[in-house]
């Protein structure tokens, strides 16, 4: 297409320079510190403006990953580092499977560390690494960009809605291709940064927020925790260990050693020690009845 004359491109909301700090370069240290605090606190109200749909993304993505899908999380730059964060984490926080939570990067895994140099503008590359895994029905897509148009993502879009997986867009930009295009839409509207165009700043914020919201609260209605306590960790080191301990003598008002004790017995699964401590039962015992509670420490701790 032909550019016209003398007409400006528009900006996206996050390319353009904010009017808050125009002299941002001239600023004391601690001014400069706290103009960017501040502007960060914008991203919190950016995502609690798209908590609707945020929770529609959520109860969209539960009878699926029930089902046995999928998290497949698809970005470029800053996005895509958060959507890897987000994926990795989900292990030891809720002992989900690593396979069941894959991270796509523009460029691949060496682009965690240094940018690879126009791998975001290949919406090719984006489509065969979704086809690459194979997608189905059950699985769940999140896409994740903050202008909302990067190439690589709305390729991997394509693929992913053609293999009929569930696709959730995260922009934040509105009206933006991401959003439109995926199943449901998340815009966390951060509008200009501080420095102009830096989206590592309150756009990249906002989208970990969002992330956090959405991924918790998927473990949460998949009963990976108990009350509010994170009862399906993996214990990886001594950190983990005593805080399984200490979980386990939460839920069930036992002293510390005897959940030790339980926990021992059971190889650390601390939902299993929890009904073993609570209903006086072996360890084989509590974990047949949270198997048969499809993993809810409610359901199996319900006397017959």
């Amino acid at each position: 297409m032909k550019s016209v004359p003398g007409k400006a491109r528009k900006l996206l909301s996050t390319e353009r320079p904010s009017l808050d700090h125009t002299d941002l370069d001239t600023y004391p240290v601690d001014e400069l510190v706290a103009a960017l605090i501040d502007d960060q606190a914008r991203a919190a109200v950016a995502v609690k403006q798209a908590q609707g749909a945020i929770a529609r993304a959520v109860e969209a993505a539960v009878p699926r990953i029930r089902a046995g899908g999928r998290l497949i999380y698809v970005g470029a730059g800053t996005s895509g580092r958060l959507g890897l964060l987000d994926s990795v984490e989900l292990y030891p926080t809720f002992s989900w499977p690593s396979e069941r939570s894959i991270a796509l990067l523009a460029g691949g895994q060496g682009a965690v560390y240094r940018a690879v140099e126009g791998a975001e503008d290949n919406d090719g590359q984006g489509a065969a690494d979704i086809e690459r895994l194979l997608p189905n029905r059950n699985d769940v897509a999140l896409l994740l960009a903050a202008s909302g148009s990067t190439p690589y993502v709305l390729g991997a879009m394509r693929a992913a809605r053609a293999a009929g997986t569930l696709t959730i867009g995260m922009a934040n930009n509105p009206e933006s291709p991401v959003c439109a295009q995926a199943d449901i839409g998340v815009t966390l509207d951060t509008g200009p940064e501080a420095i102009s165009g830096s989206t590592r700043l309150k756009a990249g914020t906002s989208q970990k927020i969002a992330l956090n919201a959405f991924s918790t609260a998927l473990m949460v209605r998949l009963h990976k925790v108990y009350g509010n306590l994170m009862v399906d960790l993996v214990p990886t080191n001594a950190k983990l260990l005593a805080r399984a301990i200490r979980l386990t003598a939460l839920a069930t008002g036992a002293d510390e050693a005897a959940c030790e004790t339980a926990l021992k017995t059971c190889r650390y699964r601390v939902k299993v020690a929890i009904v073993m401590i609570l209903l006086g039962v072996d360890a084989d015992t509590a974990l047949q009845r949270i198997n048969s509670s499809d993993g809810d420490v409610r359901t199996a701790l319900r006397r017959e």
